[in-house]
């Protein structure tokens, strides 16, 4: 059953890539979608049989690398943590999957699409159940290229070229860091699967390592390289940039990869590795630091963005900013319990934005929606349940974990957690302004598209109701149900999976908050958005004449351009690599040095010699007569006198060279 949960949505990409074309775009979905189905109804029983059961699973399949001490197997580990992510990977998949079918059901290569999405359903279940950091980071560089194929599916348009290449590029960034803490990881530990690396990390929290030439405490160098490959998956500020614009990707993509799934893998490998990262203070230093500031940012951010699905990207970018300050704070199963109810809600905004922008003739831009709650009320509805969830409201899932992840933060009681509190509460307002922003420009305002674009708008098809409607169960119910199992005071639910030194545990000081610190997050959620109704709804004239007031079009313009980091990586840094690539490296290196000392080089000096000596071609025939009657007396006077003086191989070389000449 283990390994079905694995390895049958890899059967499904495989039937769906290969025979798509006798399957046809509807046959390819339904074999990948009965695969992943199998594989989330069997990652219920393993969620049943490992974590409420208490029986965690570790399956050997074969030995994969060995090369002296390093050794290296194929091994599945299922525990308590597995099986959430198990759960929350496949449900998601399995809904896009179906969704996919008739959102992309004009498509004619449907069938590749499929075969994409089950891949990278495979690669994100290999990194989750891997046993050693090696397994893991090829699941880790399996969804980045699944990310790049699908981002640039629709392969000939210039901007889903140029955002896939970016996701990739960027990617590398942190992956080359994750690289660099697994190389740590194995010269100090001696080894790279995680029951020996985490066994051993309280004895080697004094160890040292050598990076650059400067010795550095080895586990909070590791930690903090760790993170590097995390910030890179999980889009935390500094390479954050490529999230916005994989939007260019299809709608199911943006549900599937870049809200649920793959970017919270780097939220899971700071929880995965918990027993390592609670003996590194300073790497859990500049993780808090980190969250703390992508939460506030992108949320910020998105308040001025006008592309639907960016506003949504940069959300989902600022929830991944909570998660990662409440790993920074040690409280690792609050981020978890976070990453599995963010999961339905985005998925859920995101489907939802698809269902609008299917209905509209593909018009992304909310400016040119508004009035469109009579044409599409069973969206609407669906968009208002995942906005409010994710603003946080009370009884919906985003409350029971969100609030949670804030608190833990003030009860922390030091100058980075009361910072990442304060700049977290500060985004929460700013995430309950864009959510009612978003819902007010696309259904509440005044229509302010085009005629056509009313009249053909109309409610989607089934699949995709049923889809947005099974997801709007656990974005209601599943944060109240699994709250005490996940974060309850005394729960064994985590067992081993999941370590914390007693004295970084602070969930337990959050019980014992006063009221008033507690419900400062929900009342800024409140006042943010009821400030976002009021100007959008009846102040439109008032916000336009704030934006286009001086300081007003410098904070607007500061915003919307992303607070600059674009610029500032293009022309500081991209523009200046380039430079250097084509003037030193192309042109001193491989059109100068390379091309003078090899084939070319070398045909070029000689073509030029032999221009030279055409000088010694007069054309008469009395000139060659001399040259050749000297030449043939000199050689031979040298055969008589010089070949006692001179070795026979030199002769022989003469020889050869004569008659070249």
């Amino acid at each position: 059953m283990y390994l079905n949960i694995v390895f049958l949505p890899l059967l499904g990409s495989f039937v769906a890539g290969f025979f798509g074309r006798f399957l046809g775009g509807r046959g390819s979905g339904l074999v990948s979608i009965s695969c992943v189905g199998s594989s989330f109804f069997s990652s219920l029983l393993a969620f049943y049989e490992v974590g409420l059961g208490g029986s965690s699973t570790y399956l050997y399949l074969m030995p994969w690398l060995e090369s002296d001490s390093f050794h290296v197997d194929w091994a599945f580990c299922f525990d308590s943590l597995t099986v959430v992510m198990l759960v929350v990977v496949t449900f998601i998949s399995s809904l896009v999957h179906l969704y996919s079918i008739e959102y992309m059901g004009g498509d004619p290569h449907l069938s590749r699409f499929m075969s994409y999405l089950s891949l990278f359903t495979f690669f994100m279940l290999i990194l989750v159940t891997a046993d050693n950091f090696v397994q893991m980071f090829v699941g880790w560089e399996g969804v980045g290229l699944c990310s790049y194929l699908l981002i640039n599916f629709w392969f000939t348009r210039i901007q889903a070229n140029k955002a896939a290449i970016k996701a990739m590029l960027v990617n590398r960034v942190g992956d080359f860091g994750l690289a660099l803490g697994i190389f740590g990881i194995f010269i100090c530990f001696g080894a790279v699967d995680y029951s020996t690396v985490f066994a051993l990390a309280p004895q080697l929290s004094e160890c040292t390592l050598s990076f650059f030439n400067i010795n550095f405490n080895a586990l909070n160098l590791i930690g903090i390289l760790l993170f590097v490959g995390a910030v890179g998956k999980s889009a935390q500020l500094g390479l954050h940039t490529w999230l916005p614009d994989a939007m260019e990707g299809p709608t199911p993509v943006s549900a599937l990869i870049h809200a649920a799934t793959m970017v919270t893998a780097g939220v899971f490998l700071l929880a995965r590795c918990s027993p390592l990262l609670e003996y590194c203070s300073n790497a859990l230093f500049i993780i808090t630091i980190i969250g703390g500031m992508t939460a506030f940012f992108a949320a910020t951010t998105a308040l001025v963005q006008n592309d639907l699905k960016r506003v949504i990207a940069y959300s989902t970018c600022s929830q991944l900013g909570y998660m990662v300050f409440a790993c920074g704070l040690s409280n690792y199963s609050v981020a978890v319990f976070h990453l599995a109810n963010h999961a339905f809600f985005k998925a859920l905004l995101f489907l939802g934005a698809g269902s609008i922008i299917h209905a509209v003739g593909d018009e992304q831009d909310m400016r040119k929606m508004g009035g469109i709650r009579r044409l599409l009320p069973f969206t609407y509805a669906m968009m208002v349940i995942g906005s409010l969830a994710l603003m946080g409201m009370p009884f919906l899932t985003g409350f029971y974990s969100k609030d949670v992840i804030l608190e833990v933060g003030y009860s922390a009681y030091s100058n980075v957690s009361h910072f990442a509190y304060w700049l977290g509460s500060f985004a929460a307002f700013c995430t309950a302004f864009y959510s009612i922003r978003l819902i007010a420009l696309c259904f509440l305002s005044e229509p302010n598209g085009g005629r056509s674009l009313l009249l053909s708008a109309s409610e989607s098809s089934w699949p995709m109701g049923l889809v947005l409607g099974i997801l709007a169960i656990p974005s209601i119910f599943i944060g109240y149900l699994s709250r005490d199992l996940f974060i309850g005071l005394g729960t064994d639910f985590w067992g081993n999976a999941l370590f914390c030194l007693p004295v970084n545990l602070n969930i337990i000081d959050a019980e014992f908050m006063t009221t008033s610190i507690k419900i400062i997050p929900l009342c800024l959620s409140m006042s943010g958005a009821l400030l976002s109704f009021v100007l959008y709804k009846h102040y439109s004239l008032n916000l336009f004449l704030l934006k286009t007031s001086l300081l007003g079009r410098k904070c607007y313009t500061f915003l919307n351009r992303k607070w600059l980091f674009d610029k500032v990586y293009n022309d500081l840094i991209t523009q200046n690599l380039l430079d250097f690539g084509y003037h030193f490296t192309y042109k001193a290196i491989d059109r100068g040095l390379i091309e003078s000392l090899g084939p070319f080089g070398l045909s070029n000096v000689l073509l030029y010699q032999v221009k030279n000596l055409r000088c010694l071609h007069s054309g008469y025939l009395y000139h060659y007569l001399v040259v050749l009657g000297w030449s043939n007396l000199l050689f031979a006077l040298f055969l008589l006198f010089g070949f006692k003086f001179i070795k026979i191989q030199m002769l022989l070389l003469f020889i050869v060279l004569w008659s070249i000449i």
